[in-house]
């Protein structure tokens, strides 16, 4: 290395300079114009880790042997563009920033910001160099830490710098948002990629990017990559990245609540449709003090009420069930169980005439309000003819033996049904001599009869047909018979 040399340095003015610079927070190194280092502050000895200006190096070239520089996207620091090295040929760089490395060690130990310094007398030759240093190492370690976490939180985000409204960070979240690539965003200006060209108040929001205020939370439409627009809500907040002032903002999709939305407002579309068309009578009323809220067609015509006299109303105001205990019975089990299925009831129309009817109810809800769906399916007309064919069967079965009362028995069921009974009994878990004791009463046999079949005693027969009456619950043999026939045994 060749330098013009000029004047030397006097030690006393060194002496003082030495001084000054030991009660400075900033690192200083001086070098004299050939490029011997002078001296270094405990700060600039601290920020290269060392105990003396020696281990240092003696020259600015033996610096560079020392320590390696890199800019901080990773590139290395020529020789030649070393801030010493270009100090000495007589440039400037006013806050250059660069990550220093001893030769031993694998990673940058730390981050510095260096300027140059001139020392000359009335504009000639300079006399004395000076590299100040900052050690910006914490601060950038924030922003790295911040900068890993952004891109590693899965919310969209992307930050603007407030100076030329420049995108100059953008999440992986904002990128599967938008569908765009990094590089058609990074670098770009507010002009090229306007995310707030249809957002809710858009001059305010523009006046306070242009401030660099906190934009509040509002609805926009992003533009994607394809042409088309998502829902998002956004919102701006002011942070600092590089020492420059810049606005984050966060976006949080709103497109599938949108389409559920209009998936709900199509379903309950489809639901009044079908409400209105259906042949079977309908209500909803309210979960909490069941005031009835929409009635079909087919209720109106059931009960002969209109909207008007129905909506708004309770049915113990229209009277309209028969038994206002068994509703509040159901009302109960609605609340219980969430709702009930094929209940008998009869309500009244509005001329007072008792309508028979099997009765459903769920709870749901409809714009967001607890309801629920009453159907009434009207039976009025096929209990009717129950009843006829009940009173035709009982005149001609009046002077019948035990057959006729059985029938009689199934009569009276159905002219009281009982809600919530079983149409038949289970068969019961009978033995196999029991079973064939059965059969054999089923086809007219007496004891003596089922004895010599079975090869048994008169009264072990006795014995097994007094069991199988108590298992089935007959006390003659002709109801055992039924009761087989009923089963399908004998049959």
């Amino acid at each position: 290395m060749t330098s013009t040399p000029g004047k030397p340095l006097h030690a006393p003015t060194l002496h003082h300079l030495e001084q000054l610079m030991a009660g400075l927070l900033e690192g200083v190194i001086l070098i004299d114009p050939t490029g011997v280092i002078l001296s270094a502050n405990p700060a600039a000895l601290k920020m290269h880790g060392v105990r003396g200006v020696g281990e240092l190096g003696a020259t600015a070239d033996d610096y560079a042997a020392r320590f390696a520089l890199r800019y901080r996207d990773g590139r290395k620091v020529p020789r030649r563009e070393y801030p010493l090295l270009r100090l000495l040929a007589g440039e400037s760089f006013p806050d250059l920033i660069v990550e220093v490395t001893p030769r031993d060690a694998d990673e940058p130990c730390w981050v510095h910001q260096v300027r140059d310094i001139v020392m000359d007398e009335d504009g000639g030759e300079p006399d004395c160099l000076a590299l100040v240093i900052s050690d910006v190492s914490e601060r950038f370690d924030a922003e790295d830490r911040f900068e890993a976490m952004f891109h590693a939180n899965p919310a969209p985000a992307l930050i603007i710098r407030i100076a030329d409204q420049r995108f100059v960070l953008v999440n992986q979240g904002f990128l599967d948002l938008s569908g765009y690539d990094r590089d058609a965003i990074i670098g770009k200006t507010l002009f090229d990629f306007d995310f707030l060209a249809d957002v809710e108040r858009k001059a305010f929001v523009k006046a306070c990017v242009a401030r660099g205020e906190v934009v509040p939370q509002l609805e926009a439409e992003l533009p994607l990559a394809g042409g088309d627009t998502t829902l998002v809500i956004l919102a701006g907040q002011p942070i600092e990245v590089g020492n420059r002032d810049c606005l984050l903002f966060t976006f949080a999709d709103l497109e599938p609540r949108r389409r559920a939305e209009h998936a709900l407002k199509a379903s309950e579309r489809h639901f009044a449709a079908v409400f209105e068309m259906a042949p079977v009578a309908m209500v909803v009323t309210q979960t909490d003090d069941n005031r009835i809220l929409q009635v079909n067609a087919a209720f109106k015509t059931l009960t002969g009420y209109d909207d008007r006299a129905v909506i708004g109303r309770v049915a113990d105001d229209l009277q309209l069930w028969n038994d206002a205990g068994q509703r509040e019975q159901l009302e109960t089990e609605i609340r219980a169980q969430g709702g009930f299925r094929g209940q008998d009831v009869r309500l009244l129309h509005k001329n007072g005439e008792a309508l028979d009817c099997l009765a459903s109810a769920e709870n749901m809800r409809i714009d967001g309000d607890a309801c629920v769906l009453w159907l009434y399916q009207d039976i009025t007309a096929r209990r009717r003819g129950e009843l006829e064919l009940v009173e035709a069967i009982e005149a001609v079965m009046k002077d019948a033996n035990w057959l006729g009362r059985s029938i009689m028995d199934k009569l009276a069921t159905l002219r009281n049904p009982r809600p919530g009974a079983a149409s038949d009994a289970p068969l019961l878990d009978l033995s196999k001599r029991e079973r064939e004791v059965l059969e054999l009463i089923c086809q007219d046999l007496d004891d003596a009869a089922i004895a010599e079949r079975l090869e048994l005693s008169r009264n072990t027969v006795r014995n097994h047909v007094a069991r199988l009456y108590a298992k089935i619950g007959v006390n003659r043999r002709s109801a055992a018979v039924v009761w087989a026939h009923e089963r399908g045994v004998g049959a």
